[in-house]
């Protein structure tokens, strides 16, 4: 039959059913069963019985000889196939050893173990990289090497957390172990190389065969409910130190210098958690620190601009005159709804309009090219990032981490029933779809993508109508009552606002219920499509996810930006939606305020479930889970016991992590400009995100399996788009959004001769000149209610009535227009060729990583060379030792022929 590492070349290499079908005849051949053994009351252990084999990996299960009777002949079904499986697993060379639960004796766990033997020849299949020589290259020294002794706090301590060695490393070949850096074989494979080992056999053991259909694979039988739980060892407790002699108490370091609330100013030790928790951790984890700190350097120019806007707002000559009782006291402005609302007072809107000026102050001051700042800082965080991003490739090993070496799923596999030619290796394979199979796969992904935006954009009109008929109300309401009970408030509870801040919490209602139904849809669209390896189901549902929840989170933001207050005529002729609802205007600063109040809901709100989602419900999970499976103190359980009362982690956990602090970078650089505090709020809701995701993983939840990742995959191409985005986004709000060019070209040539009559530049009279006059005797629906005034004031730039060209658009209008896209399209195109010429100028890869990379490619090669050499020449010898001695044989054979002769 061959040898272990012959059957599994055989089986795993082409990764497909036809080859499947050998391995299976293999593991049929004869029965095997799991041995059972006693807890041997050491609560540390990480070994079996034994005190030698490293426990690999934990299945648990339910014994089905202990359910009730009249139920027990429908488990029977499970208990063939784990049995089935776990005969697998034996004869794929897995040593496994079964002990019963100490706290329920329905449980047992069954501890998983891969020999050397096994583990040397699933290294050379999933192509680990391990150590050949250690690194002879010196590194560059620090650049803040000079200030050690005061940035050595805000490390993790080096004499708890050392710096390990650096290797040159290869892919592993078992035939060229003597060329490998072996010091310890039981240290030689990290813990969390032998559990991805593990999981990659689990995950391609059968446990059933009918006929010609082979079922296979752990995440069947989990799903299936054949075992409860599947999960690989924590080392020791997160708060004690194993007593278990060797123990290297990962865990407990993790977290005492990483996820303790006193840590939270130290940086984060990566390579400690790269080592315990797996590339794919590690790598999101160096991601969100890096963020973290591009964060931090904006957020200081953010504050400092919004205090320098708090500070000059009072010297504002707009919010003087709204608040002025002889300017703004004496403007009587039109209503903004038909039949209930009346006329106002603009003085009415001071308070609000103190606040609209802290953040025009922001846009009219120096600050102004905060945002200007700001989007190429984001160009330099992506371009800097690739770097480092390169220099934790070579680091930890996953600079040859190619597709070609990621494995297919075994949801892919088991569907593999087509036969297609290869057209790179011109070789057949199994495919589970025929080429219009997979276009009709896709096409219904596509249309339900569709479908579900298209609700998004349903339910952003039904909130806009809304909009109006509450606006409507409260404006019948608000100014017709004197509020006393909102004494403190009053002055800022205006109609616009009590509608904005009502909207925003109901979108934000919506915003979570369609994510909650869109999540299952599209996990469910992705496993239709069947994608080949993980990276491709994750890219894809990456896409999906990402576009649904882009249009959800941000379309109200885009409407209040771009389209409210954009068409809405003028008193004489409003603009209706739905031809019944009159369209809602901005207040007379512009629609920023409301745009500010709707990210900060939306922001906020988001910040606070999410953690509720990831704190407190898993905390609470554990608590109840404990006290409802409590044993008396006298009992001691074991290591993998206690693991098993954690929670288990979501097999698209680090999914929701990126997709978090995506639509977090998306809030943050594409609305900038109207809330200059994001960056301020966002780094604080980092700080506390880094730790309680360190917090959470290392104390609420089984150590999860260890996955390589090369990068942080679909969401790097996602980033740049939406830093592209941002540009223009920002350049239009500053634009349309925002009163800054209206006041700068009031400012610059209206204040003025010809236009005006100061004959200095200034802001003074700017409120006349943005109110144009309506006589109310041209209402074209004039109500009752509707008392007769003869000339109310209206937000825009047109002629008087009585005028030649009366309600018709000034010449202001014109220059406010024109500065407008002179505005944007010089704003856009400075800042995208600052972008591009930054990406250009920036290499990816440092240069020192470069040289490191070409060295070890070149010592691979020595070893290969010399390997290959030594193989020919033992042969070579062999050969002529053989022919020679042969030789001599036939004449030894012919001399005492002679001789008998």
């Amino acid at each position: 039959m061959g040898t272990l590492a012959d059957v599994i070349r055989t089986v795993i290499s082409p990764h497909c059913a036809a080859n499947l079908s050998y391995f299976f005849d293999y593991l049929s051949s004869e029965p095997c069963f799991c041995p059972q053994t006693e807890f041997n009351d050491k609560e540390d252990s990480l070994f079996f019985n034994d005190g030698v084999r490293r426990i690999d990996f934990i299945l648990v299960y339910e014994d089905e000889d202990k359910k009730e009777f009249e139920k027990r002949h429908t488990f029977q079904r499970k208990k063939r196939r784990r049995e089935y499986f776990e005969a697998s697993l034996m004869k794929m060379g897995m040593e496994l050893e079964a002990t019963k639960s100490v706290i329920d004796e329905k449980l047992t766990f069954v501890k998983v173990h891969m020999p050397w033997d096994v583990l040397c020849t699933y290294a050379e299949v999933l192509h680990i990289k391990l150590p050949i020589q250690p690194n002879d290259l010196s590194s560059r020294p620090s650049p803040w090497r000079y200030l050690s002794c005061i940035t050595k706090y805000f490390y993790p301590n080096e004499d708890l957390i050392r710096k390990e060695a650096e290797f040159f490393t290869a892919p592993f070949e078992k035939d060229r172990l003597d060329f490998f850096h072996v010091r310890d074989r039981d240290a030689f494979f990290t813990e969390s190389m032998r559990s991805r080992m593990a999981y990659y056999i689990l995950s391609r053991a059968p446990y059933e065969i009918r006929g010609s259909i082979k079922k296979f694979g752990i995440t069947k039988l989990l799903d299936g409910g054949v075992y409860k739980a599947a999960y690989p060892l924590h080392d020791c407790r997160f708060n004690v130190k194993s007593k278990e002699e060797g123990c290297p108490n990962e865990r407990f370091l993790l977290y005492q210098e990483w996820a303790h609330p006193k840590s939270f100013y130290k940086m984060q030790p990566l390579d400690l958690i790269r080592k315990y928790y797996g590339e794919k951790i590690g790598i999101y984890f160096a991601w969100l620190g890096f963020y973290t700190i591009m964060l931090a350097l904006a957020a200081v120019v953010g504050l400092g601009c919004f205090i320098y806007g708090y500070k000059t707002q009072e010297t504002s000559t707009w919010s003087k005159e709204v608040c002025d009782p002889e300017i703004g006291g004496k403007i009587v402005m039109c209503p903004q709804c038909d039949r209930e609302c009346k006329y106002w007072r603009l003085n009415s809107t001071c308070e609000a309009s103190k606040v609209m000026m802290l953040l025009l102050c922001f846009l009219l001051s120096p600050c102004l090219f905060f945002p200007a700042h700001f989007l190429p800082v984001v160009t330099l965080f992506l371009e800097f990032w690739k770097r480092y991003q390169a220099e934790l490739e070579y680091e930890w090993d996953t600079v040859a981490f190619l597709e070609q070496e990621e494995p297919p799923r075994p949801e892919y596999e088991a569907k593999c029933l087509y036969e297609r030619k290869n057209p790179v290796t011109g070789v057949k394979e199994k495919v589970p779809y025929t080429a219009c199979g997979r276009c009709v796969r896709v096409s219904i992904g596509i249309g339900t993508v569709l479908f579900w935006i298209l609700l998004i954009v349903a339910s952003i009109v039904a909130i806009t109508v809304y909009r109006l008929a509450a606006f409507f109300a409260f404006s019948a309401r608000l100014r017709a009552q004197d509020l006393k009970e909102l004494e403190p408030l009053k002055e800022y509870v205006t109609p616009q606002m009590a509608t904005s801040v009502t909207a925003s919490l109901i979108s934000f209602v919506v915003i979570m219920i369609l994510n909650i139904l869109y999540e299952r849809v599209a996990i469910w669209i992705t496993d239709f499509e069947l994608p080949r390896t993980k990276t491709d189901y994750e890219n894809s549902l990456t896409l999906k996810m990402f576009l649904f929840q882009f249009v959800n989170y941000y379309s109200s933001c885009f409407y209040i930006a771009f389209a409210k207050g954009k068409a809405v005529g003028y008193p004489g002729d409003p603009v209706y939606l739905l031809g019944k609802y009159r369209n809602e205007e901005c207040d007379p600063g512009g629609c920023l305020i409301e745009l500010t109040t709707q990210l900060s809901i939306i922001m906020g709100g988001k910040a606070i479930w999410n953690n509720i989602q990831e704190v407190l419900l898993p905390w609470v999970k554990n608590v109840i889970f404990r006290y409802c499976t409590r044993v008396a103190s006298e009992k001691v359980i074991p290591r993998w016991e206690q693991d098993y009362q954690l929670q288990p982690v979501s097999k698209l956990g680090l999914f929701y992590e990126y997709l978090e602090m995506v639509i977090q970078f998306g809030f943050v650089t594409l609305f900038v400009a109207s809330f200059p505090l994001a960056p301020v709020l966002a780094l604080v809701n980092n700080l506390f995100e880094i730790r309680v995701d360190a917090w959470k993983i290392t104390t609420q939840f089984r150590r999860v399996v260890p996955e390589k990742a090369q990068d942080i995959g679909a969401w790097q191409p996602i980033l740049q788009g939406v830093a592209i985005l941002a540009v223009a986004t920002n350049a239009m709000i500053i634009a349309f959004t925002s009163d800054m060019i209206p006041r700068l070209v009031y400012y610059w040539s209206f204040s003025v001769y010809p236009y005006g009559k100061s004959s200095g530049h200034t802001m003074e009279g700017y409120i006349n000149s943005s109110l144009s006059v309506f006589n109310t005797d041209d209402f074209s629906n004039f109500k009752e209610n509707y008392y007769k005034l003869c000339f109310p004031r209206y937000r825009d730039f047109r002629f008087p009535p009585g005028h030649d060209r009366q309600y018709e658009y000034t010449m202001q209008y014109w220059h406010v227009i024109a500065a407008k896209m002179a505005f944007i399209i010089v704003v856009e195109h400075i800042v995208y060729l600052t972008k591009f010429i930054l990406s250009y100028v920036i290499p990816d890869v440092p240069y020192a990583v470069k040289e490191q990379i070409k060295r070890e490619k070149y010592l691979t090669q020595v070893i290969l060379h010399e390997t290959n050499l030594k193989l020919t020449r033992n042969k070579v010898l062999t050969f002529v030792t053989e022919n020679v001695k042969q030789p001599r044989r036939e004449i030894a054979t012919e001399s005492s022929c002679q001789a008998a002769g």
